[in-house]
């Protein structure tokens, strides 16, 4: 009896949205069509136009003088782990050429892969470290993440990759 009653309100509702008013005689025959505007005549201070970029810029670099940021290794395969391990791994890197390294940002592929790096300049001949961790939670399967850095190199960006065959946990299905 439920069934019926919900299928008769779903008619009545489906009629009710279906009726035809004459869309032609809405259109007002003294419309403009609005005119394009450009990105140079956008007002700054109106909520209208692109929206901000929220990429950061790699920082300038002095004196034409790149630095370098050598990686001992640009990829991690953390092999088999279980669903719900938290995984890290420290990327170790030399600042190989003639300018400071900056790193200005570093950002994961996703949530789950979150990387640490130094906030501080780098000298030529000098090393650090950015750390990756990976949280395997609600992953299964092979999973292949990167972390994208912004530095002040000459490529701008650097990419590290880690990756992971992840097992379910005991009682509970992957997806």
């Amino acid at each position: 009896m439920k069934i019926n009653a919900l299928f008769i309100l779903v008619l009545l509702l489906g009629t009710a949205a279906c009726k035809n008013d004459n869309v032609m005689s809405k259109i007002d025959p003294n419309a403009q069509d609005v005119p394009v505007v450009t990105e140079d005549q956008l007002n700054p201070e109106a909520n209208i136009g692109p929206a901000p970029s929220l990429e950061v810029k790699a920082p300038a670099v002095t004196n034409g003088q790149y630095p370098v940021m050598q990686f001992e290794s640009s990829a991690h395969d953390f092999g088999k782990i279980n669903a719900g391990d938290k995984v890290s791994y420290d990327f170790k890197f030399t600042n190989t050429g003639t300018g400071d390294l900056v790193i200005a940002n570093a950002v994961g592929s996703c949530g789950c892969t979150v990387p640490e790096y130094p906030k501080e300049p780098v000298a030529p001949g000098k090393s650090g470290v950015m750390k990756v961790t990976f949280n395997s939670a609600g992953k299964s399967g092979m999973q292949q993440k990167t972390v994208t850095i912004t530095t002040n190199t000459k490529a701008q960006k650097e990419q590290l990759t880690i990756k992971a065959a992840i097992t379910p946990q005991s009682g509970v299905l992957g997806h």
